[in-house]
């Protein structure tokens, strides 16, 4: 039933003095090895003495996106370089992406809370993880390997695409676990029809589902196509990866965050103060373990709420509710973080287009699609039908290898995207209809 029962069972009043030990460690090392929060920390005019209880940690200041890229590519790593063994990237607005760095002792509590959700989601040694999120600068998938090895079971390191032989391994190999993203298992599902394979007939029991947003009617689909029990997980890289929180299989009503590692906050996101138990507002997270990159109240953008009641399963950490939004302008699409203004570069770069453009994303067949409308100027448009279909394709292709996206582009005559007098309308995101 647990991983590691003792931690993950702590009484709440042992649980928050082990959060204040570890609080106090981390706010004492990032002022002394991280410039960034020493100089921040001064201008709050708080030292490392003031932190006595967790109620002072509103005192400390905010850690944001925009830090991290100002620090591009190591300004805000704590340990230095020859104790980092691991390093992951995520997707920013400028181009540049956010950089986070892991040394050992990171690497192994990663694993451990990997292999504590995996156990929540009812996965055990015996099981055969298929494991379809995408190796390499993204966290999920090494994130779920990892966590799998030290529970004990079988991975397949399958990663994302060849969406044909990753049915074949799934009904050859009997994988019983699926991780991928939410849509993807949908489209498995869909495409495993077409190839004649049943897939509710093979050895699938669980799914662990992320890195997008999705609801409860979408994991009623996803268990009824897949016959299995769908769980959420939630994880950024920033703060580690997947592993921050997932749903028990007990209970299944919201997701516990491991507190003995994190200490998470809601806020208003307009104001920055804390909003009442139950109240929605932005998710906050504080990391109290980690070497590599400590983030002290890191601004997560997602809203959701947080409940500390018992839970069935008996777990004692917080759980945070299905995330409902984001408090920004980001987009996730199949899993990948992609910002409005990240798009717009690439664009400006384009010799005869307009800063004019609009993002429509919709789900068909199970997918996030992303169709990308630029206006064009009046000599391009009215060039041959080839030679706009020339430029539209390299568009495509700089936007999927800056971005890592594939995308429709679709160039418009001048003067065809709405104008607004106000804050321009950049994106149509019809999946939230």
């Amino acid at each position: 039933m647990y991983y590691n029962e003792e931690f993950e069972t702590l009484p709440r009043p042992a649980l928050e003095a082990l959060q204040l030990k570890r609080l106090k460690s981390m706010v004492e090392r990032v002022c002394a090895k991280v410039p960034f929060y020493r100089e921040s920390l001064a201008k709050a005019g708080i030292t490392p003495h003031d932190v006595r209880s967790l109620d002072d940690l509103r005192r400390l200041p905010f850690t944001i996106k925009q830090d991290m890229r100002d620090a591009y590519p190591y300004g805000l790593f704590s340990a230095p370089m020859e104790d980092i063994v691991r390093i992951h990237a995520s997707s920013g607005t400028t181009g540049k992406p956010t950089v986070v760095g892991y040394t050992q002792k990171d690497i192994d509590i990663w694993s451990e809370l990997m292999a504590r959700s995996f156990v929540a989601a009812g996965v055990h040694r015996g099981d055969i993880i298929h494991n379809s999120y995408g190796y390499g600068l993204f966290t999920g998938g090494l994130g779920a390997h990892y966590g799998a090895e030290k529970l004990g079971a079988s991975v397949i390191p399958m990663s994302g695409g060849n969406t044909k032989r990753q049915i074949l391994i799934m009904k050859d190999f009997g994988s019983t676990v699926l991780t991928c993203t939410p849509s993807y298992s949908l489209y498995l599902a869909e495409s495993a029809g077409e190839e004649g394979v049943d897939i509710r007939s093979l050895k699938l029991r669980v799914g662990i589902f992320g890195a997008e947003p999705w609801s409860e009617s979408m994991r009623g689909e996803i268990e009824e196509k897949l016959n299995l029990s769908a769980i959420d997980i939630y994880g950024l890289s920033e703060i580690m990866g997947p592993g921050v929180a997932i749903e028990c299989q007990k209970a299944k009503h919201g997701l516990h965050i491991w507190e003995d590692h994190f200490i998470p906050e809601i806020i208003n996101p307009e104001t920055g103060e804390p909003v009442a138990e139950g109240e929605k507002g932005e998710l906050v997270i504080t990391t109290i373990t980690k070497e590599g990159i400590p983030l002290l109240r890191y601004r997560t953008r997602d809203i959701t709420s947080i409940s500390y009641e018992p839970c069935a399963c008996g777990r004692t950490h917080a759980r945070i509710a299905r995330m409902s939004g984001r408090s920004d302008d980001m987009l996730i699409i199949r899993g990948v973080n992609v910002f409005p203004s990240q798009i717009e570069s690439i664009l400006m770069k384009i010799e005869g287009v307009e800063p004019h453009y609009l993002l429509i994303v919709e789900r068909k067949d199970n997918l996030d699609i992303l169709e990308v409308q630029v206006e064009v100027d009046e000599r391009i448009f009215s060039d041959e039908v080839k030679q706009l279909q020339v430029l539209a394709q390299a568009i495509e292709k700089e936007i999927k290898v800056l971005l890592g996206i594939s995308c429709k582009v679709r160039l418009v005559e001048p003067k065809t995207i709405a104008r607004s007098e106000g804050k321009a309308q950049r994106v149509i995101d019809k999946r939230k209809r």
